[in-house]
Protein backbone atom coordinates (compact mmCIF):
# COMPACT_ATOMS: atom_id res chain seq x y z
CA UNK A 1 0.00 0.00 0.00
CA UNK A 2 1.20 3.81 -0.86
CA UNK A 3 0.58 4.29 2.85
CA UNK A 4 3.03 2.20 3.83
CA UNK A 5 5.69 4.91 2.30
CA UNK A 6 4.00 7.69 3.76
CA UNK A 7 5.67 7.53 7.67
CA UNK A 8 9.21 7.04 6.24
CA UNK A 9 9.26 10.37 3.54
CA UNK A 10 7.72 12.02 6.82
CA UNK A 11 10.06 11.40 9.23
CA UNK A 12 12.46 12.04 5.95
CA UNK A 13 11.23 15.42 5.51
CA UNK A 14 10.90 16.67 9.32
CA UNK A 15 14.47 15.80 9.81
CA UNK A 16 14.82 18.63 7.25
CA UNK A 17 13.23 21.20 9.31
CA UNK A 18 9.01 20.61 7.94
CA UNK A 19 5.68 19.81 9.24
CA UNK A 20 4.13 17.37 7.55
CA UNK A 21 0.59 16.09 7.10
CA UNK A 22 -0.83 13.97 4.72
CA UNK A 23 -3.88 14.07 2.04
CA UNK A 24 -4.08 17.85 1.81
CA UNK A 25 -5.61 19.41 -0.88
CA UNK A 26 -5.76 16.25 -3.03
CA UNK A 27 -1.77 15.74 -2.04
CA UNK A 28 -0.69 12.64 -0.40
CA UNK A 29 1.81 14.75 1.26
CA UNK A 30 2.04 18.64 2.10
CA UNK A 31 5.14 20.09 4.18
CA UNK A 32 5.49 23.25 5.58
CA UNK A 33 8.48 25.17 6.91
CA UNK A 34 8.83 27.50 9.69
CA UNK A 35 9.19 30.82 7.65
CA UNK A 36 7.09 33.47 7.09
CA UNK A 37 5.88 32.77 4.65
CA UNK A 38 6.41 29.08 4.53
CA UNK A 39 8.27 26.85 1.86
CA UNK A 40 5.84 24.71 0.68
CA UNK A 41 6.40 21.03 -0.44
CA UNK A 42 4.42 18.72 -2.04
CA UNK A 43 4.96 14.73 -2.12
CA UNK A 44 3.26 12.19 -4.26
CA UNK A 45 3.95 8.69 -3.62
CA UNK A 46 3.54 5.43 -5.84
CA UNK A 47 4.79 2.07 -4.68
CA UNK A 48 6.74 2.19 -8.37
CA UNK A 49 8.06 4.95 -10.25
CA UNK A 50 6.12 5.23 -13.61
CA UNK A 51 4.68 7.69 -15.71
CA UNK A 52 1.89 8.49 -13.25
CA UNK A 53 3.87 9.44 -10.55
CA UNK A 54 5.11 12.29 -12.68
CA UNK A 55 1.66 13.43 -13.82
CA UNK A 56 0.39 13.43 -10.69
CA UNK A 57 3.91 15.86 -9.66
CA UNK A 58 3.08 18.20 -12.71
CA UNK A 59 -0.77 18.96 -11.86
CA UNK A 60 0.81 19.76 -8.06
CA UNK A 61 3.88 21.73 -8.86
CA UNK A 62 2.04 25.12 -9.66
CA UNK A 63 1.07 25.07 -6.31
CA UNK A 64 4.38 24.26 -4.56
CA UNK A 65 8.21 25.55 -3.85
CA UNK A 66 9.59 21.80 -3.79
CA UNK A 67 8.23 18.76 -5.33
CA UNK A 68 9.17 15.02 -4.11
CA UNK A 69 8.10 12.02 -6.08
CA UNK A 70 8.45 8.90 -3.76
CA UNK A 71 8.38 5.40 -4.47
CA UNK A 72 9.14 1.81 -3.21
CA UNK A 73 13.02 0.73 -4.06
CA UNK A 74 13.01 -2.13 -6.34
CA UNK A 75 13.76 -5.16 -5.30
CA UNK A 76 17.30 -5.44 -7.24
CA UNK A 77 17.31 -1.83 -7.74
CA UNK A 78 16.92 -2.27 -11.35
CA UNK A 79 13.43 -0.08 -11.41
CA UNK A 80 12.82 3.56 -12.52
CA UNK A 81 14.95 4.59 -10.03
CA UNK A 82 18.15 3.52 -12.21
CA UNK A 83 16.42 4.96 -14.81
CA UNK A 84 18.85 7.80 -16.67
CA UNK A 85 16.28 9.24 -18.99
CA UNK A 86 13.69 8.99 -15.89
CA UNK A 87 16.12 10.21 -13.88
CA UNK A 88 16.95 13.34 -16.19
CA UNK A 89 13.14 13.78 -16.67
CA UNK A 90 12.55 14.90 -12.93
CA UNK A 91 15.53 17.40 -13.02
CA UNK A 92 14.45 18.83 -16.57
CA UNK A 93 11.11 19.36 -14.64
CA UNK A 94 12.63 19.96 -11.40
CA UNK A 95 11.05 17.54 -9.44
CA UNK A 96 13.27 15.50 -6.58
CA UNK A 97 12.81 11.47 -6.40
CA UNK A 98 13.25 9.45 -3.09
CA UNK A 99 13.61 5.79 -3.15
CA UNK A 100 11.93 4.32 0.43
CA UNK A 101 13.44 0.88 1.35
CA UNK A 102 12.12 -2.23 2.75
CA UNK A 103 13.20 -1.08 5.97
CA UNK A 104 11.70 2.24 5.82
CA UNK A 105 14.91 3.98 5.18
CA UNK A 106 14.76 6.94 2.40
CA UNK A 107 17.32 7.12 -0.52
CA UNK A 108 17.56 10.56 -2.29
CA UNK A 109 17.71 9.67 -6.10
CA UNK A 110 17.27 13.09 -7.26
CA UNK A 111 17.53 16.48 -5.51
CA UNK A 112 14.64 19.25 -6.62
CA UNK A 113 16.17 22.43 -7.43
CA UNK A 114 17.08 25.21 -4.25
CA UNK A 115 13.42 27.25 -6.48
CA UNK A 116 10.82 26.36 -8.44
CA UNK A 117 8.60 29.09 -10.11
CA UNK A 118 4.94 29.80 -8.86
CA UNK A 119 2.59 29.24 -11.33
CA UNK A 120 -0.84 29.07 -9.02
CA UNK A 121 -0.46 31.09 -5.98
CA UNK A 122 -4.10 30.72 -5.08
CA UNK A 123 -3.67 26.70 -4.67
CA UNK A 124 -0.36 27.57 -2.69
CA UNK A 125 -2.30 29.29 -0.72
CA UNK A 126 -5.40 26.76 -0.19
CA UNK A 127 -2.61 24.34 0.75
CA UNK A 128 -1.20 26.33 3.68
CA UNK A 129 -4.70 27.48 5.34
CA UNK A 130 -5.89 23.38 5.03
CA UNK A 131 -2.54 22.36 6.57
CA UNK A 132 -2.30 25.23 9.51
CA UNK A 133 -6.10 24.68 10.43
CA UNK A 134 -5.78 20.69 10.32
CA UNK A 135 -5.61 19.53 14.17
CA UNK A 136 -2.86 17.58 14.08
CA UNK A 137 -2.04 14.81 11.33
CA UNK A 138 -4.91 12.58 11.25
CA UNK A 139 -4.78 10.69 7.53
CA UNK A 140 -1.77 9.03 5.89
CA UNK A 141 -0.77 9.61 3.08
CA UNK A 142 -2.00 7.50 0.17
CA UNK A 143 -5.26 6.77 1.46
CA UNK A 144 -7.64 6.58 -1.21
CA UNK A 145 -10.95 4.64 0.58
CA UNK A 146 -11.56 6.53 3.46
CA UNK A 147 -13.26 9.85 3.74
CA UNK A 148 -10.37 12.37 4.11
CA UNK A 149 -10.73 14.17 7.87
CA UNK A 150 -10.13 18.05 6.69
CA UNK A 151 -9.68 21.24 9.41
CA UNK A 152 -13.50 21.34 8.00
CA UNK A 153 -14.62 17.81 9.22
CA UNK A 154 -12.76 18.15 12.25
CA UNK A 155 -14.90 21.90 13.27
CA UNK A 156 -18.04 19.96 12.18
CA UNK A 157 -17.36 17.47 14.71
CA UNK A 158 -16.90 19.71 17.02
CA UNK A 159 -20.41 20.94 16.64
CA UNK A 160 -21.84 17.16 16.51
CA UNK A 161 -19.99 16.58 20.01
CA UNK A 162 -20.93 19.76 21.57
CA UNK A 163 -24.91 18.83 20.35
CA UNK A 164 -24.86 15.13 21.41
CA UNK A 165 -26.16 15.84 24.79
CA UNK A 166 -29.20 17.16 23.63
CA UNK A 167 -30.42 20.70 21.47
CA UNK A 168 -28.15 23.88 21.68
CA UNK A 169 -28.63 27.23 20.39
CA UNK A 170 -26.09 28.59 17.57
CA UNK A 171 -25.07 31.42 19.80
CA UNK A 172 -24.10 28.77 22.70
CA UNK A 173 -21.36 27.10 20.64
CA UNK A 174 -19.84 30.30 18.62
CA UNK A 175 -17.92 30.97 21.91
CA UNK A 176 -15.87 27.86 21.23
CA UNK A 177 -16.66 27.14 17.73
CA UNK A 178 -16.54 30.67 15.76
CA UNK A 179 -18.06 29.28 12.58
CA UNK A 180 -20.54 26.81 14.40
CA UNK A 181 -23.25 29.06 12.43
CA UNK A 182 -22.14 28.16 9.07
CA UNK A 183 -21.68 24.76 9.24
CA UNK A 184 -24.90 23.84 11.30
CA UNK A 185 -26.46 25.96 8.23
CA UNK A 186 -24.91 24.36 5.44
CA UNK A 187 -24.93 20.95 7.07
CA UNK A 188 -22.47 19.58 4.26
CA UNK A 189 -22.56 16.32 6.07
CA UNK A 190 -26.31 15.65 6.89
CA UNK A 191 -25.53 16.03 11.12
CA UNK A 192 -27.97 18.51 11.65
CA UNK A 193 -31.39 19.33 11.74
CA UNK A 194 -33.26 22.62 13.19
CA UNK A 195 -35.31 21.69 15.90
CA UNK A 196 -36.39 25.81 15.85
CA UNK A 197 -34.67 29.54 14.50
CA UNK A 198 -31.41 29.26 16.08
CA UNK A 199 -31.61 25.35 17.94
CA UNK A 200 -30.26 22.68 16.24
CA UNK A 201 -30.26 19.00 17.68
CA UNK A 202 -27.97 16.29 16.36
CA UNK A 203 -29.25 13.67 13.35
CA UNK A 204 -28.34 9.75 13.23
CA UNK A 205 -26.12 10.70 11.10
CA UNK A 206 -24.65 12.92 13.41
CA UNK A 207 -24.38 10.27 16.23
CA UNK A 208 -22.90 7.58 13.51
CA UNK A 209 -20.15 9.80 12.59
CA UNK A 210 -19.27 10.46 16.74
CA UNK A 211 -19.08 6.99 16.91
CA UNK A 212 -16.77 6.27 13.60
CA UNK A 213 -14.10 9.30 15.05
CA UNK A 214 -14.84 9.15 18.90
CA UNK A 215 -11.21 9.95 19.87
CA UNK A 216 -10.96 12.51 16.75
CA UNK A 217 -8.78 15.63 18.10
CA UNK A 218 -10.60 18.37 17.42
CA UNK A 219 -9.23 22.27 17.97
CA UNK A 220 -12.18 24.25 19.11
CA UNK A 221 -10.06 27.35 18.65
CA UNK A 222 -8.90 29.75 15.69
CA UNK A 223 -11.58 27.78 13.54
CA UNK A 224 -11.89 29.33 9.78
CA UNK A 225 -14.34 28.26 7.54
CA UNK A 226 -12.19 26.25 4.58
CA UNK A 227 -13.80 23.04 2.32
CA UNK A 228 -14.68 20.04 3.53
Amino acid sequence: METALYLPVKRFLEKLGFTVKGEVGGCDLVALSDDDPPIVVIGELKLSFNLELILQAVDRAGAADEVWLAAKLSARGKGRESDARYRNLCRRLGFGMLAVTNTGDVEVIVKPPTSAPRRDPKKRSRLIAEHQKRKGDPVLGGSTRAPIMTAYRQQALACASALSGGPRRVRDLRAEIPDAGKILLHNVYGWFDRAERGIYVLTDAGHAALKRWPQQPLDLGAVADSAP
